[in-house]
């Protein structure tokens, strides 16, 4: 337990856009301490309350007692990052491609996209580059650590929002030139292919079902680690319709909300296509356009 609430210290951290050093001195706590914190070592209460109150998040929160509600994708993505890094299965819906499948040219194009899919009208962009690139170096991290422990994964992908992401392109927003909106359809014709690869080649530990039927709106990952599960709520996208700026994310271990999205991710695998099947009506799709 005190080695997760180092790992949720430092999400949070990074969600607030801190350093270890700003931490240490807006609270009065030594910076050797904040990195020991972070780091899993045993920490005082009153020291654990003054970063919390720094950080606007409850001790229970810090604790793991009850959700976790996480209102930055920055510190969604790291506290995914780090519970990834011990998970022996992770079963994912998340469109239009989850990311732990995507292609190296997807982390390419990611940053410009992130930034297109805010208006240059939007509140509080001051920073937004900065941000991107914290969030950029997160999600890096996971992919790699996802290819080096090649832990069990089990990815629904949604037929529809596969050929909307083809139609519309990855983009993060509708007003660009219509060369560079070429461009981006492009990209996404490349993940779909990426994905129709991983379909023929089978890679160890990778299970793909392509969904014809209605998906929840929102993006949820069940997190396995023998016994234990941890079930992550999202409304944050990285592909079509991006967002990384609006609300609020939950990662919980209740029994109930394991049981009921493990009730889903059940059927619709059930449902879904697979294999040559699944090849078919990607390639078909394709075809299309």
């Amino acid at each position: 337990m005190i080695s997760e609430i180092g790992n949720r210290l430092k999400s949070y951290r990074l969600g607030m856009g801190l350093s270890p050093e700003d931490v240490a001195k807006k609270t009065g706590i030594s910076i050797a301490s904040i990195y020991r914190y972070e780091a899993g070592k045993p920490i005082r209460v009153d020291a654990l309350g003054k970063i919390a109150d720094l950080l606007d998040v409850s001790l229970a929160s810090l604790f793991g007692v009850g959700s976790e509600n996480i209102a930055s994708a920055v510190t969604f993505f790291e506290r995914l990052r780090q519970i990834e890094a011990e998970a022996d299965q992770i079963t994912v819906l998340f469109g239009p491609v989850p990311y732990l499948l995507t292609s190296d040219s997807y982390d390419e194009l990611l940053p410009q996209v992130l930034l297109e899919s805010v208006p240059d009208s939007a509140a509080n962009r001051g920073g937004l580059e900065s941000s991107i690139s914290q969030l950029i170096e997160i999600l890096l991290s996971r992919k790699k650590a996802f290819k080096k422990r090649k832990p069990n994964i089990i990815a629904l992908i949604s037929a529809l929002e596969l050929e909307q992401f083809v139609r519309s392109g990855f983009v993060g927003s509708t007003n660009l030139n219509p060369n560079k909106i070429d461009t981006r359809k492009k990209a996404a014709v490349l993940e779909v292919r990426n994905v129709i690869s991983l379909l023929k080649e089978q890679p160890i530990g990778v299970q793909i079902g392509v969904v014809q039927d209605s998906m929840p709106g929102t993006s949820f990952q069940i997190l396995r680690k023998g016994i234990n599960a941890q079930v992550a709520t999202s409304p944050y996208r990285l592909g079509a319709s991006a967002n990384v700026r609006i609300g609020v994310a939950t990662i919980t271990s209740a029994r109930e909300v394991i049981k009921l999205h493990q009730s889903v991710t059940e059927n619709l695998w059930k449902h879904s296509l697979k294999g040559e099947a699944a090849v078919d009506t990607l390639e078909k799709l394709l075809q299309e356009f």
